[in-house]
């Protein structure tokens, strides 16, 4: 009996080690919409970095354009899944910062933790991810010492603050907080569907150096068409259900497969149907944007 009793007690250790192992790789990447003009950034890993010397601290972007919740996201939903298990993000596009807003950490079911206001931007990460479990921060125990006073940024204050602590192994993910039930705030946008041979989807975000236009529609749905290359498609794109654009294009394996300047249809690095011009700005010329409120139909011509 005592053998038994030991074997589990073994097992039971060995789940809490792998958990606190997952929640402390000291990995802790940033995302913000603050730019690198002034000493925001290097505040932020600053406050980390004075809980513990050994975190390694990552950039995932500081070029979100202001307040643009959407895109914070997508940035998200887009570079979360290339890290490993247990690496903490923190995410900072806070216009309502001091506000009643929740601050929280996401535990998604992939291992990865987030740290962020509850303002939209875990809109994406929870479908794709999935949600293990929710925590607000308790501001009297994982809040920089003598902060109190400060309302304006909590990316500095609370948010930095608590993932270090956390990626450091100071705290356990059930010392951030409170449990939440397992829901997020939600920014309703136009998901992938095919209805009548005709794809529908979300301007998702420009791929911005080029001005390329990606979409949410994945390469499984955009094959129920059953496209080939050179086939030509008809696209039409809408900012509040208002057509912006409208026009045919071939779908190509690479850009150089039309003439310069010419338009055509792709699968982009993450295997989404996106839209170029060949050595031009698509977004530029047609004045396309992208976010919640933009949105593509796609048929075969």
């Amino acid at each position: 009996m005592r053998t038994g009793t030991n074997k589990w007690i073994v097992f039971c250790l060995l789940i809490c080690l792998i958990d606190t192992v997952h929640a402390q790789n000291k990995i802790v990447v940033f995302q913000s919409d603050f730019g690198l003009k002034d000493g925001a950034v290097s505040a932020m890993k600053g406050v980390a970095a004075g809980v513990s010397a050994d975190l390694k601290l990552y950039d995932l972007t500081h070029e979100i354009p202001a307040y643009n919740i959407w895109e914070a996201a997508y940035r998200l939903q887009q570079t979360v899944p290339y890290w490993p298990a247990g690496t903490v993000f923190v995410s900072v596009v806070d216009p309502g910062v001091g506000t009643n807003r929740k601050s929280v950490v996401v535990k998604t079911k992939s291992g990865h933790f987030i740290v962020t206001p509850d303002n939209g931007t875990l809109t994406l990460i929870a479908e794709s991810s999935g949600i293990d479990e929710i925590r607000e921060i308790d501001e009297a125990v994982n809040r920089r010492a003598a902060s109190q006073k400060s309302y304006t940024f909590h990316g500095r204050d609370v948010y930095a603050y608590t993932a270090a602590r956390l990626a450091a192994g100071v705290i356990r993910f059930e010392q951030v907080g409170p449990s939440l039930p397992n829901e997020v705030v939600k920014i309703a946008y136009q998901k992938a569907v095919i209805e009548n041979k005709k794809l529908k989807g979300n301007i998702a975000v420009l791929d911005i150096q080029y001005g390329n236009i990606w979409t949410n529609i994945s390469d499984s749905l955009f094959n129920l068409l059953q496209i080939n290359y050179t086939d030509v498609l008809h696209a039409v794109m809408y900012h509040h259900h208002q057509k912006v654009y409208e026009g045919d294009m071939p779908y190509a394996q690479t850009f150089g497969a039309v003439a310069k300047g010419k338009p055509l249809a792709y699968l982009n690095s993450l295997m989404q149907l996106s839209f170029a011009l060949n050595q031009d700005s698509f977004a530029k010329k047609y004045s396309i944007a992208s976010g919640s409120e933009w949105s593509v139909e796609v048929w075969r011509k």
